[in-house]
């Protein structure tokens, strides 16, 4: 699926099944609080941080949560995501093409 095609799906569900889609305020807050939840998992899967019980290790469906509310705030505001994101591409090559590369903090690239 593209993100053309997923910024559609989102649209059509909210159509069919939401009603309506919420304010865009709302949806700010909403991302807010699934970045949140994606934020304890990760603490909890890759942190210090032990799961509590009756917690899970859920990290695909969080991400995919806040895609969804990304995806809808995209819908709401008229911001084709395909486009976006490779202008966000575009810049960062741009500004980043040796900053981190360079960086003697990541000198071992990885490896």
């Amino acid at each position: 699926m593209t993100l053309k095609e997923a910024q559609q799906e989102v649209d059509f569900w909210i159509k069919k099944y939401g009603v309506r889609y919420f304010s865009e305020l709302t949806n700010m807050a909403i991302l807010t609080e699934e970045v949140g939840e994606l934020a304890r998992v990760m603490a909890r899967k890759y942190g210090d941080q032990s799961f509590k019980k009756g917690e899970e290790d859920n990290v695909e469906e969080e991400i995919a949560d806040v895609l969804w509310v990304l995806l809808c705030i995209a819908n709401q505001t008229g911001v084709d995501i395909t486009e976006a994101f490779a202008r966000s591409i575009e810049k960062k090559t741009k500004r980043d093409q040796t900053r981190h590369i360079n960086n003697p903090k990541l000198s071992d690239h990885g490896e």
